[in-house]
C-alpha cells in the first residue's frame, strides 16, 4: 500500500506539473499582453513597460514559468525597491480587474462551491443508487418504467432550463421558498438551507439520472454473477446477498464516476451558480471569463485539475473496500 501510494502521490505531482506547463502556455503566452491588459485605457509605453517588468514579463518564457511554478510553493515578489509587492504561497497572481490575490479570491467564494458540492451529492447519490437498485430489483415493472422515464428526462433538460422552471415554480408562483441570498449558516440555518435547495435539487437531479442507469445496469449485470448465485445456493438471506454480495461490486464503477463528479463540482458549477446568484467559484470563473481575467482563470483551472487529479487517487483506495478482490498493485 504505501509503495502504491508513493508512485501515485508522484503521479498526481507530475500531472500537476503538466497542468501548470499547460495552463502558463494558455494563458500567459498565448493570450494578449497582460501588461496592457493592466494599464487600461490610459496607457502609455513607458507605463507598459514597467508593467512588463514589475511582472517579470520581459525574462526568458523559461525563467517566467519558474517564477510562476516557485510563487506556486515559496511565494512570489513583483517588482523592485520600495514598491515591490510580495505575495504569498500559494500565488496564483493579482487579479487584472479588482487587483486582489488570486487565492483569496478563490477562498473567500470556495466554501459556497463546496456546500453546494457536498448538498448535491448527497441528494443525487441517495436518488440515483436508490433508485437504480429498486429498478434492477424490480426490472420490468412500473417502478422499472417510471423511475428509467424520469431518469431519461434529467439527462434531456438543461441544467438552466430546469433551473429556470424551479425558480419559477416554487418561488413567483407558489412561493414557497425565497429567491436564493447569500447568508450564513450561523446567522440563520432556515434561509441558508432554503437559499441552497433549489441549487441542490438542479444539480442532484441531473447527476441522479446518470446514477440511477449506471447502478441498474451494474447491479442487473452482477446479479447474474456466479458467485452471487452460490451465495443464493448457501441460503444467505436475500438482503444480505444483495447488500454483500450484489450491491457492493455494482458500486466499483459509482465510485469511479462519482470521484470525478464531486471533484469537478469543488472546482465550481458555473451555469448553476450564474443562474441562482450564489457567488462561488463558478460564478467567479463566469465573471473572469467575461473580462478575460487571466490569473483568476488559470488559478481556477489549476484548482480543479488538483481536485481531480486527487479524487482519482482517493477513488482507488475506495475501490478496496467496495470490492474485496480488487488488489492495489504496482508494476
Amino acid at each position: 500500500m504505501t509503495r502504491y501510494l508513493f508512485v501515485r502521490l508522484s503521479g498526481v505531482l507530475l500531472i500537476l506539473l503538466l497542468v501548470c506547463l499547460f495552463t502558463f502556455g494558455v494563458f500567459f503566452v498565448l493570450s494578449p499582453d497582460p501588461a496592457v491588459q493592466i494599464c487600461g485605457k490610459n496607457c502609455t509605453p513607458e507605463l507598459i513597460d514597467r508593467i512588463r517588468t514589475n511582472l517579470g514579463l520581459d525574462e526568458p518564457l523559461f525563467a517566467q514559468f519558474t517564477s510562476f511554478l516557485g510563487g506556486l510553493f515559496a511565494g512570489r515578489t513583483y517588482g523592485t525597491g520600495e514598491g515591490a509587492v510580495h505575495c504569498a504561497a500559494p500565488c496564483f497572481g493579482y487579479s487584472f480587474q479588482s487587483s486582489q490575490p488570486v487565492w483569496e479570491m478563490i477562498t473567500d467564494r470556495l466554501p459556497v462551491s463546496v456546500t453546494l458540492a457536498v448538498g448535491a451529492a448527497v441528494l443525487w447519490l441517495l436518488a440515483g443508487v436508490v433508485g437504480g437498485l429498486i429498478g434492477a430489483l424490480k426490472q420490468g415493472t412500473w417502478w422499472d418504467r417510471s423511475a428509467m422515464m424520469v431518469a431519461l428526462a434529467g439527462l434531456s433538460v438543461p441544467n438552466y432550463v430546469f433551473a429556470l422552471l424551479l425558480q419559477y415554480v416554487l418561488v413567483v408562483e407558489l412561493e414557497w421558498l425565497p429567491f436564493p441570498q447569500a447568508v450564513a449558516f450561523g446567522d440563520d440555518p432556515a434561509l441558508w438551507f432554503q437559499s441552497y435547495l433549489m441549487p441542490w435539487i438542479v444539480l442532484a437531479f441531473a447527476y441522479a439520472s446518470v446514477y440511477a442507469r449506471l447502478t441498474r445496469a451494474n447491479v442487473i449485470d452482477t446479479l447474474a454473477e456466479n458467485f452471487v448465485r452460490t451465495a443464493r445456493a448457501k441460503g444467505l438471506p436475500r438482503q444480505q446477498v444483495i447488500r454483500r454480495h450484489a450491491l457492493r461490486p455494482a458500486l466499483t464503477p459509482i465510485a469511479t464516476i462519482f470521484g470525478m463528479d464531486f471533484a469537478g463540482l469543488l472546482g465550481g458549477a458555473l451555469i448553476t451558480e450564474t443562474v441562482f446568484g450564489l457567488n462561488g467559484i463558478g460564478k467567479m470563473t463566469a465573471d473572469a471569463i467575461g473580462r478575460n481575467d487571466q490569473p483568476v482563470i488559470m488559478g481556477v483551472t489549476l484548482l480543479a485539475a488538483a481536485f481531480v487529479v486527487v479524487g482519482n487517487v482517493v477513488v482507488d483506495l475506495v475501490y478496496t473496500a467496495l470490492d474485496p478482490r480488487v488488489r492495489l498493485t504496482v508494476a
